[in-house]
């Protein structure tokens, strides 16, 4: 049923293309961090005649894995992966929601025992199944100290609930060490909010991509990607290509970065 997309990118003249593209990149201006946001999952399970939308997620798993290879070949040091909101955790289906989980926690673990890559949780935690966050601190656990690839896992994740909880840390920190109102007022800063994110410590990203042919944030790194580089792709998520992130990398290149200058 799926076999004409199971040969796309297989061919020689595509291995071709794509060694060509890999040639056309300027690696010294390859992006320090990628976010994703893999889209469409669904749609592809629907398109294909699935009944239930888990083939499509598990597809997409597949595909992450897949494009994290891609990042660390070509020299990406950190990479954000959106898998799951807050808002789906509110309003999805529970049963297309419970294999979600299922498929993540998988995810995690697999992503666990792959070579020197360190995996973090970045969310929030009073959403989640306590298998699923158990999944997701193991495999921060194991491998904490790789030095590799860091996998950020966006998990029960939401822009602007991050700021909330970066705000409410100042806040609380701030209280402990019996501080007044207006101190607290004039030390805060953008860089101290920055310092209290799910990402605390990591560079923003410089290039969010997003599958699907979507074109929106969907309350994704809203504080984080206020400088990032932004790409679409048409395809949808498990049907992405190394060509297609190639390309997105390529364009990225040539951009003019101005940070507001």
């Amino acid at each position: 049923m799926n076999s004409s997309r199971s040969n796309e990118g297989t061919g020689p003249l595509y291995r071709l293309y794509a060694s060509r593209l890999r040639r056309q990149i300027d690696l010294e201006r390859v992006p320090n961090h990628v976010a994703m946001m893999i889209d469409g999952n669904r749609r592809w399970a629907r398109q294909l005649g699935f009944e239930s939308p888990a083939h499509g997620h598990r597809a997409g798993a597949s595909k992450m894995v897949e494009f994290l290879g891609w990042c660390d070949d070509i020299g990406v040091d950190i990479v954000t992966l959106y898998l799951l909101s807050n808002d789906n955790v509110v309003k999805r289906d529970q049963a297309e929601l419970q294999d979600l989980i299922e498929i993540i926690a998988g995810l995690a673990g697999r992503l666990s025992r792959r070579g020197d890559w360190r995996v973090q949780h970045v969310g929030r935690e009073d959403n989640l199944p306590e298998h699923l966050l158990e999944a997701l601190r193991d495999a921060a656990d194991l491998t904490r100290d790789n030095t590799g690839l860091h996998v950020n896992l966006a998990v029960g994740y939401g822009g602007r609930y991050e700021i909330v909880d970066a705000v409410r840390k100042i806040i609380q920190k701030h209280d402990d060490r019996g501080g007044t109102l207006e101190e607290l007022a004039s030390s805060l800063t953008p860089e101290v909010i920055g310092e209290h994110l799910y990402t605390g410590g990591q560079r923003d990203p410089d290039l969010v991509i997003r599958t699907s042919g979507e074109q929106r944030l969907s309350d994704f790194l809203l504080w984080q990607s206020a400088h990032s580089e932004f790409y679409f792709v048409e395809a949808l998520g498990p049907d992405l290509r190394e060509v297609d992130f190639l390309r997105a990398i390529r364009d990225y290149a040539t951009r003019d970065r101005r940070f507001g200058k």
